[in-house]
């Protein structure tokens, strides 16, 4: 199967199971607007796992095909190519991190295509040690919003998976986002910051007690959503 025939059999799946009535319902899931044919995760899902099974069907492939798929204006079209890319861990290589990179200024442009990839994807690329965090500088400033979210969402895997690790080092990395001005990338930064403060809440705590009357309270509201309520008033902004 050549990436031609990829993109071919991904469209004719989703024209013969599109649902219009799953499609308008989609759109609540979004601030942007978004079309959909209206498939269903588990029918996504199903039909990715059966792709990857396919003969001869190989990294390079998917990536050709997902360099045309990420421009399709339907939401589910852009998923299969990611969700295909995530099941090619074991042939990722620096190579396939840059083309990754690429798709973000083409059509990455949601926050669920974006998390796909920062809980799924892009973790795999630090944890078998193919790159390593200062890969993402060039993402903490990208123009794109939606890149920016995928630095601290990649992280907390990445975390997940060093629980020991000096977390101190990516609070350091994540420093240009916490003044960020867009409120997606205050959800990631925010997310990630929870994250951190249930498997090391000392060095959270106290990162977050220097931002809490500088970030944007959307940041502080997520990192701290788990702590009781006496502990949340520590973070409350000043008010002179």
């Amino acid at each position: 199967m050549n990436a031609d025939q990829l993109i071919s059999e991904i469209i004719q799946y989703c024209e013969a199971n599109a649902n219009p009535e799953t499609a308008a319902k989609s759109q609540r899931f979004f601030k942007e607007p978004h079309e959909f044919y209206g498939l269903s995760s588990p029918q996504i899902t199903s039909k990715v796992k059966q792709l990857l099974k396919t003969p001869g069907i190989n990294l390079e492939t998917v990536i050709q095909a997902t360099n045309t798929l990420v421009k399709s204006p339907k939401y589910e079209v852009p998923a299969f190519g990611l969700l295909l890319i995530n099941g090619m861990g074991k042939q990722f290589t620096k190579e396939t991190f840059a083309s990754i990179a690429s798709w973000y200024t083409i059509s990455i442009d949601n926050w669920a295509h974006a998390d796909a990839l920062g809980m799924m994807v892009l973790p795999q690329f630090m944890l078998k040690g193919i790159v390593n965090i200062s890969a993402f500088k060039q993402w903490i400033v990208s123009p794109y919003k939606f890149q920016r979210r995928s630095v601290p969402v990649t992280l907390i895997k990445v975390l997940k998976n060093n629980k020991t690790a000096d977390f101190t080092q990516y609070f350091a990395f994540i420093k240009p986002l916490m003044t960020d001005k867009e409120r997606e990338v205050h959800q990631g930064v925010g997310w990630f910051l929870r994250e951190a403060w249930k498997i090391q809440p000392e060095p959270t705590e106290k990162f977050l007690l220097k931002w809490k009357d500088k970030a944007p309270r959307l940041i502080i509201q997520y990192a701290t959503e788990k702590m009781t309520k006496e502990n949340k008033e520590r973070f409350k902004r000043f008010k002179a």
